[in-house]
């Protein structure tokens, strides 16, 4: 298939209005439509085609309260390691939709999966997790374009976010999502817009 100009022009559209969101609404989302996002995460790229990432819809509201427990925790640590206006500005940021968000998704990654036969990670071992990374991007692009948002809580405890959901050995935590319907819409990121870290335009150094 050969895309056109128009098509670029709403990949761009969707690339710059994909936003990190913590407020959401909390209507839920039709189960066609998570369908559609499951399916669309099935198409990103992996390393030797090992498609390495675990995903747990967490519905359980128990699992729900360990994780909200798990991040109060590392958030009080977290705002410890600031002194003066970096920790005023810290305890001032809405870090977390895990309250309102109807959808929460747990993402782990397989470290040794069978799929895949080691082709291309027996060197770059990484490469595992960065295809991780890559099926979340592409979940994230899938979700903004249903209107959808998406929101990752990095302020977590691995280990214990591991222990909370029993995983198999060899599943090693990589990330954990809210997804909902936004409040807003906005194509400027958060911490950009409250003055925590500007945008920086990305360079390409020749040498």
């Amino acid at each position: 298939m050969l895309f056109t100009r128009a098509h670029a022009t709403t990949l761009v559209e969707i690339l710059r209005w994909r936003r990190d969101v913590r407020h959401f609404r909390r209507d839920p989302v039709p189960e066609e439509v998570l369908e559609r996002l499951r399916r669309a995460m099935d198409c990103a790229p992996s390393v030797g085609n090992a498609r390495p990432w675990r995903v747990v819809r967490v519905r359980d509201a128990g699992l729900r309260d360990g994780v909200r427990q798990n991040f109060r925790a590392t958030n009080a640590a977290a705002l410890e390691s600031y002194d003066g206006q970096a920790r005023s500005d810290y305890a001032r940021l809405k870090l977390a939709g895990l309250d309102r968000a109807p959808e929460h998704l747990a993402v782990f990654t397989a470290t040794d999966p069978a799929e895949g036969r080691r082709l291309g990670r027996m060197t770059m071992p990484d490469t595992l997790r960065q295809s991780t990374a890559m099926a979340i991007h592409t979940l994230w692009l899938a979700a903004r374009a249903e209107n959808l948002g998406l929101g990752m809580v990095s302020i977590l405890d691995p280990a214990g976010i591991e222990t909370l959901f029993g995983v198999p050995e060899g599943w090693e935590f990589s990330a954990y999502l809210c997804l909902g319907w936004p409040e807003t819409h906005d194509d400027t990121p958060l911490l950009h817009r409250v003055g925590w870290q500007e945008n920086r335009e990305t360079t390409w150094e020749e040498r």
